[in-house]
């Protein structure tokens, strides 16, 4: 069993729980205009032009036409096998109870939301052992680390696969069942987190159950209109798909400038290594950069997708201070 590091006391630590407290940034650091780069969410957004249906409940037709819209874009050949969840976030939590695991396993270093979610859970570094549920991210967060899909279909327990970070390939999402129950998101890739919106693909048995727990309103009107339309943009995916892969070259090039090691990677982050992590935060916040500090690490810092040359330019600047 792997036990974290006790936490550093460092003003930091109020930004090591997760990503995008700005406000709480601009209220430590002052400074205006922040970049946020601490959540490893796209830095480009699905063009809403309106939140449509604020009047109305959603119906259940639009709920349907919402996941066989992710089902499509996630491989899926039945749309049943796809639940709308306000949050993957919460899906974890109604997940628990519905798995009913009794010695359940985290990966670790992982997100913190999956400790949450099964807090009795063992923390393990690699191969879940002797436990009947193993829970793990693919993109890990916040390594970046790609889990064997082979070994995954092989493993004989119930997996939960946190595929947050995975779009815009299918992943696992097509292999999906009551052994194996794979979470997405859509804010991430979509730049949207604001809406709310996740699915958890699963089997009858995991499928019908959550789907009882969580009523026949699981997400908003506009969540289902924004999130239909988005999903069913095939073009404006591809060009995020490739925004995301030509912004992080620069990104990569720019921390190779600074000096700065990655200790893994993902396409909407960069995992940088450093002994001084703490003072690299502090220098970023300094000139209104936020990023993605860890209590437990601190010889790590994670750094999303700045938007645009303005913000990589900042972004260098700010460096170019840390290093001198």
């Amino acid at each position: 069993m792997i036990e974290p590091r006790a936490p550093v006391p460092h003003p930091w630590a109020t930004f090591c729980a997760h990503g995008g407290r700005v406000a709480a940034a601009r209220a430590a650091f002052g400074g205006a205009d922040w970049i946020d780069l601490s959540t490893g969410i796209a830095p480009w957004s699905w063009p809403v032009d309106t939140l449509a249906g604020l009047d109305r409940l959603p119906e259940p037709a639009e709920i349907a036409a919402l996941e066989a819209a992710a089902a499509r874009a996630f491989g899926v050949a039945d749309p049943a096998q796809v639940v709308a969840v306000p949050g993957t976030d919460l899906a974890m939590r109604l997940l628990a109870p519905l798995i009913g695991a009794r010695a359940p396993a985290v990966r670790h270093p992982g997100y913190a939301g999956h400790r949450a979610a099964w807090p009795g859970a063992e923390l393990v570094a690699e191969g879940p052992g002797d436990h009947d549920l193993f829970v793990l991210a693919s993109p890990a967060n916040p390594d970046g680390r790609l889990a064997g899909p082979v070994d995954l279909l092989a493993a004989p327990m119930t997996l939960v696969l946190d595929e947050a970070y995975a779009d815009p390939a299918a992943g696992l999402c097509p292999h999906a069942s009551d052994r194996l129950i794979v979470l997405r998101s859509f804010g991430k890739f979509y730049g949207l987190p604001g809406l709310r919106l996740g699915f958890v693909v699963a089997g009858d048995r995991i499928a019908g159950g959550l789907r009882a727990m969580l009523g026949d309103w699981p997400v908003s009107s506009p969540a289902v209109a924004i999130g239909t339309a988005a999903y069913r943009d095939i073009a404006w995916r591809r060009a995020q798909a490739s925004r995301i892969v030509e912004t992080g070259a620069l990104l990569d090039t720019v921390l190779h400038e600074a000096g700065l090691a990655l200790a893994g990677s993902a396409p909407l982050f960069r995992l940088v290594a450093c002994d001084d992590a703490a003072r690299l935060f502090g220098t970023l916040a300094h000139h209104a950069i936020l990023t993605r500090p860890f209590a437990d690490r601190t010889d790590r810092l994670r750094i999303g997708l700045p938007r645009g040359a303005t913000a990589l330019t900042r972004l260098a600047a700010a460096l170019e201070e840390y290093r001198s």
